[in-house]
């Protein structure tokens, strides 16, 4: 560089303050490390403890101090009484991910992660992580407990299973579903202490199974031995409260459904479900709170059925405006490929994993093309045999949430012809693959004249 270019220069570039009044905390279990500007813009550490009252004190001297924004890092689940406090007071909060500003070299202290979260939130640096509104979190919360005792449910069943082995009853392999109304009832027998098999089987509707009364009553000839009927009696008491716990979480998600209703159709009366409800789902008309919910229907979307559209907008809310595009959405979700470059070319593809329920929604939608006869599927089918089945996966999955993010934001039905492959388009491809591998073995193809 030249003298004169060295004149010439401007003066040394300064990032500027987009949000002089920020706040950072640094949050931990039992105590909490806020950064803000005090004083005549003195740069204040002050500790706090992590009670309620003590994140309330913080609150509101923060809102003494002038703070407006306040950045914390995503800490397991201890930020999220701090989030709801500090929601209360009208901070506009930014939670962000710590693997978005750790990568820093230097020794790693509580205050100087405040601190750090201070400087750069107040520069505008950090990105926000998504939060849905508060009904909806707490929608996520009752799905993700009735999960739980869903998985609790199905852990029981497997002891039951294994109880009756230890018996040497084979009835579990002759009826189907152990679970459904004749096998329980035959279960509930054997607990009570039954051991005749003809009084097992006595006033059970049992010409409705495929298996013969013969089958029947030669699977039910065990070794009934008194520790192993008092082992299965205490299984199906937790069997029994595991579904009774799902059911009264289900009355809890449809009183929120009713809330989370538009004003001028919560009073009307939503019709029971037609169809029997299957194992482990909901026995209440879902698809109808979340047609009038959402404004469209988003289960006639191939592969999402009711359970995953409650759980993709229990995370994802209806909002969204929140993301400019269809492909910042499907960013968001890990289902766009991050290609990395290198003298301007690709050289890898960067590998993130994310263990967004949203995210596994979509996938799992898209594993179920395998035998759908639509576009989707003849397109999963296509990727899975050029690709392999895991990018097959994830472009389907990315495809589902395009099509879920455009019927939401522009409140439009699905069309499947939106979707529909350009077959024209396909046989030009195909055509093209096929000259080419011609003209690597000399060959060449005439098309015949159109």
């Amino acid at each position: 560089m030249t003298k004169e270019q060295q004149v010439q220069q401007p003066g040394t570039l300064q990032l500027g303050l987009i949000y002089p009044s920020a706040a950072g905390i640094d949050v931990g279990s039992m105590n909490m490390l806020v950064s803000y500007p005090g004083a005549k813009g003195i740069q204040t550490v002050q500790e706090y403890g992590a009670y309620t009252q003590d994140l309330h004190t913080m609150a509101a001297d923060l809102q003494k101090a002038g703070v407006t924004h306040v950045c914390m890092e995503a800490t397991g689940v201890y930020w999220m009484a701090v989030y709801e406090v500090l929601e209360q007071y009208d901070f506009k909060v930014t939670l962000v991910n710590a693997r978005h500003y750790k990568n820093v070299d230097g020794q790693k202290t509580d205050v100087k992660d405040c601190q750090w979260l201070q400087q750069l939130h107040a520069h505008g640096i950090l990105k926000a992580s998504h939060i849905a509104a508060e009904q909806y979190r707490e929608l996520r919360t009752y799905i993700h407990e009735r999960g739980v005792f869903q998985k609790n449910k199905s852990d029981t069943l497997n002891r039951i299973h294994k109880v009756l082995t230890q018996l040497n009853i084979k009835v579990q392999h002759i009826i189907s579903d152990i679970e459904g109304v004749i096998g329980m009832q035959i279960i509930e027998r054997i607990a009570s202490g039954i051991t005749d098999v003809h009084a097992l089987l006595e006033g059970l509707a049992i010409k409705k199974l495929k298996s013969s009364r013969e089958q029947l009553e030669q699977s039910l000839k065990g070794i009934f031995k008194p520790h192993y009927i008092t082992v299965l009696k205490h299984h199906l008491i937790a069997y029994r409260f595991y579904k009774t716990q799902m059911l009264q979480y289900e009355q809890e998600i449809e009183s929120l459904l009713k809330r989370i209703l538009p004003r001028q159709q919560q009073q009307e009366v939503i019709g029971n479900k037609t169809t029997k409800a299957r194992k482990n789902q909901y026995h209440f008309n879902m698809r109808e709170y979340l047609h009038k919910i959402a404004g469209v229907d988003l289960t006639a979307i191939d592969g999402l059925d009711e359970n995953s559209v409650l759980t993709i907008i229990s995370v994802v809310g209806l909002n969204m405006h929140k993301w400019p595009t269809a492909d910042h959405f499907a960013s968001w979700l890990n289902l766009s490929a991050r290609p990395r470059k290198s003298g301007g070319k690709v050289i890898g593809y960067q590998k993130r994993f994310t263990n967004n329920p949203a995210t596994q929604a979509f996938r799992m939608a898209a594993q179920t093309m395998w035998q759908q006869k639509g576009t989707l599927g003849h397109l999963y089918r296509r990727l899975a045999y050029t690709k392999g089945s895991k990018k097959a996966i994830k472009a389907v999955a990315r495809r589902l949430a395009v099509i879920f993010y455009n019927m939401l934001k522009k409140q439009t039905a699905y069309d499947p012809k939106v979707v529909a492959i350009d077959e024209e388009k396909l046989k030009q491809r195909k055509i093209a693959r096929l000259q080419k591998e011609a003209e690597k073995l000399g060959c060449t193809i005439k098309l015949p004249a159109a």
